[in-house]
């Protein structure tokens, strides 16, 4: 039990738990939510068992690839035996319905239907049969949305406005100019595998390069939304300049992306130190 507990943490991505549970929180609180029951409900669902259920699928179902992969078997994913791929789906499964369940009747029907589009695209960019993540470009927007997906059903909850558009459109810009940098590294594993990205489409250069233009756009949308927003755009630029060594990469050197997709990982820590600072000066009325 205890060693399929480990598993099962590891398949979850522990280090990008704050990714999808952080949008929400603060999403919600800022919009106006409370420190109430739908706050800690959500927050731990985004927290855990959301990034179990995405992975987890993942991993079951990316396993042929995975097992031919180099980076595959550490942060960066899993490569369980097929033994234990229906403690996978039953652990991700069993662990979703309870949070899911009070999700859907402790809210509106606006937050319950984004909620299950949000799902749906969580396991639809890996099962088969939808498969969206070997549909290129479709693969990026899907891998978005897994990421802005908890920050907008946070405002589904509390109250959409419009003064909020500006934030999910950078963050939802990001999340397809990261998910398309990190398709980069497997360039070569994915053909090898006749598997279809928007990187092996695009090639390594040009799926750089708009990448670049979508972080560069992504901090330039918030840096225009007042001081606090500013400050937060600036830390969004680290995102551009991680990739600027990689502009000229080509598809045969396309492994070495993986160096900044390292640095990519632990970026996220910092920028977020950094929205957390803004967000209590801003609530404190420091920044204005």
């Amino acid at each position: 039990m205890l060693n399929s507990l480990k598993k099962l943490f590891v398949i979850s991505r522990p280090i990008s738990w704050p990714n999808t549970a952080y949008p929400f929180a603060a999403g919600y609180l800022v919009s106006g939510g409370s420190i109430d029951a739908v706050f800690i409900v959500a927050t731990l669902y985004f927290l855990i068992p959301y990034n179990l259920l995405m992975y987890g699928v993942n991993d079951v179902f990316d396993y042929e690839s995975d097992i031919r992969n180099p980076r595959k078997g550490g942060i960066e994913g899993a490569r369980e035996q097929k033994a234990f791929h229906p403690i996978i789906m039953w652990s991700a499964l069993l662990t979703n319905i309870p949070f899911v369940g009070y999700l859907l009747v402790a809210g509106t029907l606006l937050s319950a239907a984004t909620l299950l589009i949000v799902i749906f695209f969580v396991v639809a960019y890996s099962i088969a049969k939808l498969r969206f993540k070997e549909i290129p470009v479709l693969d990026s927007i899907t891998s978005s949305i897994h990421f802005v997906g908890p920050l907008v059903y946070a405002l589904s909850v509390t109250g959409f406005s419009a003064e909020q558009f500006p934030y999910v459109v950078a963050f939802f810009l990001w999340g397809i100019a990261s998910h398309a940098f990190g398709a980069v590294q497997d360039i070569i594993p994915d053909r090898e595998g006749n598997l279809a990205s928007i990187a092996t489409v695009f090639g390594a250069r040009w799926t750089v390069r708009v990448v670049f233009v979508f972080y560069l756009i992504s901090a330039g949308l918030i840096a225009s939304q007042g001081i606090p927003g500013l400050i937060v755009g600036i830390a969004g630029l680290l995102y551009a300049a991680n990739i600027v060594p990689y502009l000229h990469i080509t598809d045969k050197t396309s492994g070495i992306a993986n160096i900044a997709w390292r640095r990519f990982i632990w970026l996220n820590l910092v920028t977020g130190f950094v929205i957390t600072m803004v967000l209590i000066a801003t609530e404190s009325s420091i920044l204005g």
